[in-house]
This record gives C-alpha cells, sequence and structure tokens, in this order.
C-alpha cells in the first residue's frame, strides 16, 4: 500500500504556506488567442474579441505558461492535501477520505528538483530541459519588447468575501509564512518570432502528457468524497452534515473546479485539434439557445425513463436564436442539465406520474450588460422556506432512500440518476460562481419554484480563490 514519506509532507507543508492565484476567463482566452491583441467593443457593452493565433508556432510561449502552472498546480494540491488531512469530527478518517488525499499526495510526490520547486514526479520533477544562454535570455525577453497587460479579474459581488479561499488558514492573500509573495501571472508573453529548439517542443508534450495522467487519476475525485461523507453520516449516525463540513467542502469542489479547469484548457491548447470560436476548452461564441435545447432533451429522456414516462413534462424555452458568449460549454450544459432535472421531477412527483397532462416548465434566457441570466420555472409545488438553505447542502435529498454509488465508478463528473445524491445544485452553483456568476432559487410554497441562473457575460471574475 502506497505511504507518502516525510519528505513529501514536508514539501507539502511548504507548499501550503502559499495563496493561490485566481485566473479570469478572460485573462485564459487572452493568452490562448495572442497575448498581443484584442479590444473591447461597444461603448456600453465591454465585449472582449479575440483574435485567432496558431500557439502550435508559439512553444516559448507554451513553455512560460507551462512554468506557471507548475507553480500553481503545487500550491493548489498542497492545500487540498493539507485541509484532507485536519477535518474535524473524525471526517479525515473515513476510507474514501483517506483514498483521496492518497491521489492528491500521488500527484505530489517527491522525486529530483528542477528551477522551482521540489515536488512531484508528475509536475515539477518533470526534467527541465538544458537551454543555453542565448534561449533563456529570449525565454525572458516580452513579445515587442513590452509586457502584455493583463487586466485584473473583478470580485464576485454574490460572494462574501474569502468564502471559497483555497488556503483559509493564509490570514493574508498575499503574504506567506516565509513573509513573501506568491503573485504570478497566468502566463508571461515572450518573443515567439525566433526558432526554438527542439527540447522545449518535446518539453511541452511531456509536460501536457504529465497533465493528462494527473487529470485521469482524479477523474472519479466527486463520487469517492460522496463515499466518504456517507461513510460519515454513517458512522456517525447524523442525518446531514454541519457547518464547518460544508464549508470544506465547497472550498474543496470549488478548487478541483479550477485545477480541472486550468488542465483541461493547458491540455487542450498543447495539443486538442483546432475548432472554430474556440481557444481550448473555452468557446467564444458559446450559443445559449443550442445547449438549453440540449440540456432539456437530456433532462426529459432522464425524467421519462426514471419514471416509465412516455412523454416527459414539456419546456417552454424562450431565447434568441443568435444569442451567443464566451464560456465554457461543458460548465453550463452541466448546470443547466441539474437545474431542469429538478424541474421536471418536481413538477411529476407533485402531479403524479399518472398525470394526463403536466404544466410545462418554462426556461427564459436574457441578455443584459453583465450578465446573461437563465429563469427556470416550474409549477412543482415549490419548497418550504424553512427548507431553502438545505437545497444547497450536500447529500441533502427529499428521496427516501439514497442509491448505492458504485465504488468503481470513475467519471470525471458527479451524473447522478433522477434524484437521490443531494449534489445536483450545490455542485451547480460552484460551476456558476467560479467565473463570476451565481445560482439563485426563489420559491412559492404550494406552487413551484424559480431558480436563476446569472452567467457573468464580460468573463472578468478571477477564481474565487482568496
Amino acid at each position: 500500500m502506497w505511504r507518502p514519506t516525510r519528505a513529501l509532507m514536508d514539501t507539502i507543508t511548504h507548499y501550503s504556506q502559499f495563496p493561490a492565484t485566481g485566473v479570469s476567463l478572460r485573462q485564459m482566452v487572452q493568452f490562448g488567442r495572442n497575448p498581443s491583441a484584442g479590444e473591447l467593443e461597444g461603448p456600453n457593452v465591454r465585449r472582449w474579441k479575440p483574435q485567432l493565433v496558431d500557439l502550435s508556432r508559439k512553444p516559448g510561449t507554451l513553455f512560460k505558461a507551462s512554468q506557471f502552472l507548475s507553480e500553481e498546480l503545487p500550491i493548489r494540491l498542497a492545500h487540498r492535501v493539507k485541509e484532507l488531512n485536519q477535518l474535524p469530527d473524525g471526517l479525515s478518517e473515513m476510507p474514501s477520505i483517506q483514498r483521496v488525499a492518497n491521489w492528491y499526495m500521488q500527484s505530489f510526490e517527491v522525486g529530483d528538483s528542477w528551477s522551482i520547486a521540489r515536488s512531484s514526479i508528475e509536475i515539477t520533477s518533470l526534467p527541465k530541459p538544458v537551454l543555453s544562454r542565448e534561449i533563456r535570455e529570449k525565454l525572458m525577453r516580452r513579445e515587442n519588447g513590452s509586457p502584455i497587460p493583463l487586466e485584473t479579474g473583478l470580485a464576485n459581488p454574490d460572494i462574501e468575501p474569502a468564502a471559497y479561499r483555497s488556503s483559509p488558514w493564509l490570514i493574508a492573500t498575499s503574504a506567506t509564512g516565509n513573509g513573501r509573495k506568491a503573485q504570478r501571472r497566468y502566463y508571461a508573453t515572450v518573443d515567439d518570432g525566433v526558432r526554438w529548439p527542439p527540447e522545449i517542443v518535446d518539453y511541452n508534450k511531456r509536460f501536457t502528457k504529465t497533465l493528462q495522467n494527473i487529470k485521469h487519476r482524479h477523474d472519479p475525485v466527486v463520487t469517492t468524497m460522496a463515499m466518504g461523507i456517507n461513510e460519515y453520516k454513517r458512522k456517525r449516525q447524523r442525518m446531514q452534515i454541519d457547518n464547518s463540513i460544508q464549508s470544506f467542502l465547497d472550498r474543496f469542489y470549488m478548487s478541483r473546479i479550477g485545477i480541472r479547469m486550468l488542465i483541461g484548457q493547458h491540455v487542450a491548447l498543447n495539443s486538442a485539434p483546432e475548432q472554430e470560436d474556440y481557444v481550448g476548452i473555452i468557446c467564444t461564441k458559446t450559443n445559449v439557445r443550442e445547449l438549453a435545447q440540449e440540456a432539456i432533451e437530456n433532462a426529459r429522456f432522464v425524467c421519462e425513463d426514471y419514471y416509465g414516462l412516455f412523454d416527459a413534462p414539456k419546456v417552454q424555452l424562450v431565447c434568441k436564436p443568435d444569442l451567443h458568449f464566451m464560456y465554457v460549454p461543458g460548465h453550463l450544459s452541466h448546470m443547466l442539465f441539474e437545474t431542469l432535472k429538478n424541474s421536471l421531477r418536481a413538477v411529476v412527483e407533485t402531479h403524479g406520474s399518472d398525470a394526463e397532462e403536466f404544466p410545462p416548465v418554462k426556461l427564459i434566457v436574457t441578455e443584459g450588460k453583465e450578465d446573461i441570466t437563465i429563469k427556470i420555472s416550474d409549477e412543482g409545488g415549490g419548497v418550504p422556506r424553512s427548507a431553502i438553505p438545505l437545497v444547497w447542502t450536500y447529500m441533502y435529498t427529499t428521496v427516501e432512500s439514497t442509491p448505492p454509488i458504485d465504488p468503481d465508478f470513475n467519471k470525471s463528473d458527479f451524473k447522478a440518476p433522477m434524484a437521490g445524491f443531494g449534489y445536483g445544485l450545490p455542485i451547480s452553483r460552484l460551476y456558476a460562481r467560479y467565473f463570476g456568476g451565481d445560482l439563485k432559487l426563489i420559491s412559492m410554497e404550494g406552487y413551484g419554484t424559480d431558480v436563476y441562473l446569472h452567467l457573468n457575460r464580460l468573463s472578468s471574475s478571477s477564481e474565487p480563490l482568496q
């Protein structure tokens, strides 16, 4: 059985003293498209227009991006390991929680050091190419002779300060235990109008492969954590989790979203075939109507299968066909599917699965200067006012018996059946808040519920990790 060494734990403790560096969606696209191009359009609506540049021809800039990740990922992994090992009320002792902690530590395995850190064989111990002085100077030389400014990410007005801080034990976001600062840019542009040696191109490929391995190892984290919470509730004979564990899970899953976003984006920029309107896994022209229609079809199919219906409740979609903005389609699809699934279930269970006709669910999309707002309205009986805070609690469900979780389930996202796990809304709200949006619920008990999904169309909010 794998066990961490003392040297590994010392290294993790060292990295846990540094704060995470939040990145905005716009910064990712600004780097991915063209570090030196982009403009804002319109006198009132600030919409950033990136210009396409083939990053496969910019190995120097991608190498610098790899250096950022080789610093940032060990810090985020260290934060999670430290917290997983210090959970209250014996939660850290649950077998599934220990399994997750081991995965994070294995991605931080001690090995040979290079330049920036001594951490994982998979990240910082990847052999760094031996470069000539001339190449090292070129890597330090910024494109066009001057730095390209990155806009500072804005705070999300719906989130309390430090609510999702990656390292809650750090008082300040910039000061560390040794007095140094750990603010790092998402990228550093370099002069890519030069011929880079094959060592840099080879390193970029090996680093990308390393990130893919880490991502694959962490695929089953969400479901394994859910198993750990179930183990804890059974051992402590508790129906719900307390506020301290709820806050931990919020931080943990928000951090996981960020880690997978950074890894997925870097891997896509380095290895994915070029797609029109895509920068890595970010779509600069995400079509809201198309994603909403797909989510409607998927949610209705699951509803019909679960309840044995011939025809699930209809969903009326009100959305301009040409409404698009810059976002991660996978995130939006997840949020739409989960909220629609909840509404359909409420309608069926309120009116009975043998009803001749169900009232329709309404999905309305509007476009403002700051936000794209999606409202999903149902006539599913609503939620008592006293129970509304509980809908954001992990593992809270109104289903009488929670279906068992397959220990071999290893999907990257938590694809639960129609109901029963209590993860749909809490995780969806984290996805919304990750890039500056929010998910809110207003209920009219005895009639139905309105869910509001706010998406920041300016793409200017940083990850809420500080």
